[in-house]
């Protein structure tokens, strides 16, 4: 029998460092999947009161956010950094420049339109956690697209003229109405959810089980 494509609507934040760990291992859990899935990303703001151009390290950041100790939240980030060499990500929270992520995200649904939404955000996350980049700033964001082969000049009109905010606004009242308030967060087929970055084999298992649903019901097997 023939699986039906499936639909993953994922909703993240660039500065969310699950986010990007989540995508390496929901990539690895589809790559085993034998079927065809369409994946579709939206916005999220995990901190929207971040200012621009947040004058402080990512330690100083957290500690006033989550209201931590310094050190513990120093932990924090190195069990996080761990992790994410456990997927071939190299994060380094000593260059991070945290910023509002509102203008990326305008960006990637800039992305979309020219079909290089993926290629994007790949490379606003490696920019953001792995090389220091400030993705607050609207040349530094046309810069990023023109390394995946967007039209820098209209990327930047675009961000300049706020063009995508009502997109991102309505990928945030989305996740708002589902309830979404952590990311990454998965939606399969527009019903099963399923949060945080799980196991490439929960991805797998998730998605063999969605389809055989989707299978069933469309044969009229309940």
């Amino acid at each position: 029998m023939t699986k039906p494509t499936l639909t993953v609507d994922i909703w993240s934040d660039i500065a969310c460092p699950w986010c990007y760990i989540g995508k390496r291992k929901f990539e690895e859990g589809r790559r085993a999947y034998d079927g065809q899935v369409e994946v579709r990303y939206h916005s999220f703001e995990l901190a929207p009161d971040t200012p621009v151009d947040f004058e402080g390290s990512e330690v100083d950041f957290l500690a006033t956010h989550k209201g931590m100790p310094a050190g513990q939240v120093q932990q924090m980030l190195d069990r996080v950094t761990a992790i994410a060499a456990e997927v071939g990500l190299s994060y380094d929270f000593d260059t991070l420049r945290h910023t509002n992520t509102l203008l990326a995200h305008q960006a990637l649904h800039f992305a979309k339109t020219d079909g290089k939404q993926h290629e994007l955000l790949e490379r606003l996350f490696a920019a953001y956690f792995e090389q220091g980049r400030h993705l607050g700033r609207a040349e530094e964001l046309a810069d990023l697209g023109a390394d995946v082969g967007l039209d820098r000049a209209a990327l930047l009109a675009a961000l300049e003229a706020q063009t995508y905010a009502d997109d991102v606004q309505a990928d945030l009242d989305r996740a708002l109405a589902l309830g979404i308030s952590g990311v990454p967060f998965f939606v399969i087929d527009g019903k099963y959810g399923v949060s945080g970055a799980q196991s490439p084999e929960t991805f797998t298992q998730v998605l063999e089980h969605v389809a055989a649903d989707e299978a069933r019901e469309g044969a009229g097997v309940e």
